[in-house]
């Protein structure tokens, strides 16, 4: 199956002109919101974080990986993350995608049922 490719738009066109302009893009970078920038990454908040990493320093050589946890500190650089094998502390700027997650599931029952 072939894929589907959009041409470029032609010079001047706005949003609504040709398809290839309406992609979500803001035209005006002023309008972007910041790397790593999500108003629900609060302290307490429940998140799964996906962000940048070293490949040279990586296991096998990835260059993504995710953080799921409670937020435990925020700031405008970073986000500490309190995660099942430790504290993980996130640049914002290395912060590809974000989100709230809802709390685990609870575990039903005891031993021997």
């Amino acid at each position: 199956m072939a894929q589907e490719h959009s041409p470029d738009p032609p010079p001047g066109a706005t949003p609504g002109d040709h398809p290839a302009v309406d992609r979500g893009a803001s035209p005006d970078p002023a309008r972007r919101p910041r790397p790593g920038w999500a108003p629900f990454l609060q302290v307490g908040t429940r998140v799964v974080v996906r962000y940048a990493i070293d490949r040279s320093a990586s296991p096998h050589g990835e260059g993504m990986t995710d953080a799921l946890g409670v937020v435990e500190d925020a700031d405008e650089d970073t986000v500490t993350i309190a995660t099942k094998r430790g504290s993980d502390r996130v640049v914002r700027g290395l912060v590809t995608a974000a989100r709230p997650v809802p709390d685990p599931p609870r575990r039903r029952g005891g031993a021997g049922r």
